[in-house]
């Protein structure tokens, strides 16, 4: 493995990885007591779904999720894949029943999630892991909600594949998916390269070890309370188009209304996601033949999020390792940072206008809003063309028979 991708230390990354946490840990703090009375998520730009999920996912007390009903509320409750909910159950058996130390345990096992990210990044592309460490996404949605979980388990999903360690990287990868359905996508680039390295094999061990290890997951809950299992499918099928989504920016601009059909937007967003992937697979091909298949996993989660009506923002997180994997063109990814700032800072000041509350950063028009979300999406068109027409960036670790260098070499 060539020093020369290797011009900072891991100590250093760390270092970089806390300064980047702390100063998103400095945006959250006023939230992180649940005391929204001034409407300061909104004001100042602090919130944070992790501050209220004791009360909304009703997990004071023992409540176990799924497997003991909900109490009727105006909230949803069980709303999350079972690995989620059961990492929130722990964090608050770790927290106890006060909103802070839920968001401050929850803070802490997010911010492990990162280290390892970044750790697992670090062997793969050396320098290239700044793309994640110095994010301003990473800052801003760390502790926004719980996806940090999924996005380490589908990077070490990746080193292990990458690795040849095939069973383990479906293991990772299906654990992910019981996390957050995303990193079950990443499944499909991983076997088709085995395949089309004449390995199919190993490919089949791949899918089935992660088809196995979700089922593994969700069967239990599934037979012993699926009415609380499904709740997540079910809310998800019925929710509305997100603000941040292409969906709600069509309905709202052409019918004034938010995509109220939601039947036709779920079948037309699956559609359309598996009709762009063929399309930008086909092109790349034609392209570059012999092209690594597995790096299509960028252009696959970019093209979720660009198709699905659900573009919640720390969405995001998602695409930073890949930037660093498959796409580090700085360039295009600063492009998206900055517009991905711009679409949290209008889109919390926004809702300070729709709520009507005065003062403070409240007040943007929803129009400014829109164009920051427009803007996202067309530099990530771009970002996939750009995919297309370039030659496919290489991870630094190797990838049959050289071995990881050991951890104390890595610290040096």
């Amino acid at each position: 493995m060539p020093n020369a991708v290797r011009r900072i230390g891991l100590g250093t990354v760390f270092a970089l990885l806390a300064g980047t946490l702390l100063l998103g840990h400095a945006l959250k703090a006023p939230c992180a007591a649940g005391e929204w009375s001034d409407n300061r998520q909104y004001t100042r730009l602090c919130y944070s779904d992790n501050v209220h999920q004791l009360a909304t996912e009703q997990l004071r007390g023992n409540r176990l999720p799924f497997l003991d009903a909900c109490e009727v509320t105006t909230s949803e409750c069980d709303e999350y894949p079972v690995l989620t909910m059961w990492t929130m159950r722990v964090a608050a058996w770790i927290s106890g029943p006060t909103t802070t130390g839920y968001f401050y345990t929850s803070a802490i096992m997010l911010w492990i999630a990162a280290f390892i990210t970044a750790f697992c990044l670090y062997l793969l592309v050396g320098d290239r892991v700044l793309y994640f460490v110095l994010a301003p996404t990473l800052a801003l949605y760390a502790t926004m909600n719980w996806d940090l979980l999924a996005v380490a388990l589908a990077t070490v999903g990746t080193l292990a594949y990458l690795r040849r360690r095939d069973g383990w990287s479906g293991v990772l990868l299906g654990l992910g998916a019981a996390a957050k359905i995303f990193p079950m996508f990443l499944v499909v680039p991983f076997v088709a390269a085995r395949f089309r390295g004449g390995e199919p094999d190993r490919g089949i061990r791949l899918a089935w070890a992660a088809i196995g290890t979700w089922v593994a997951v969700n069967l239990p809950f599934l037979l012993l309370a699926p009415r609380g299992w499904w709740e997540f499918f079910r809310f998800n099928a019925a929710r509305l188009a997100d603000w941040d989504s292409l969906w709600y920016l069509a309905c709202e601009r052409t019918t004034g209304e938010t995509c109220m059909n939601t039947r036709l937007v779920n079948v037309a967003s699956f559609g359309l996601f598996v009709a762009w992937v063929g399309v930008v697979w086909v092109l790349k091909a034609r392209r570059e033949p012999g092209f690594p298949r597995w790096t299509l996993g960028f252009p696959i989660l970019v093209l979720f999020l660009l198709t699905s009506k659900v573009y919640s923002p720390q969405f995001s997180l998602w695409l930073l390792p890949w930037f660093a994997l498959a796409f580090p063109r700085l360039r295009w990814f600063a492009a998206f940072e900055l517009a991905d700032v711009a679409v949290f800072v209008t889109r919390f000041s926004w809702f300070g206008r729709y709520l009507g509350i005065e003062g403070g950063a409240a007040g943007l028009p929803v129009g400014v809003f829109e164009l920051a979300v427009a803007i996202r999406a067309l530099i990530l068109v771009v970002c996939v063309i750009a995919w297309v027409r370039g030659t496919q960036a290489r991870p630094m670790l190797a990838t049959r028979d050289e071995e990881l260098p050991a951890a104390a070499e890595v610290l040096a």
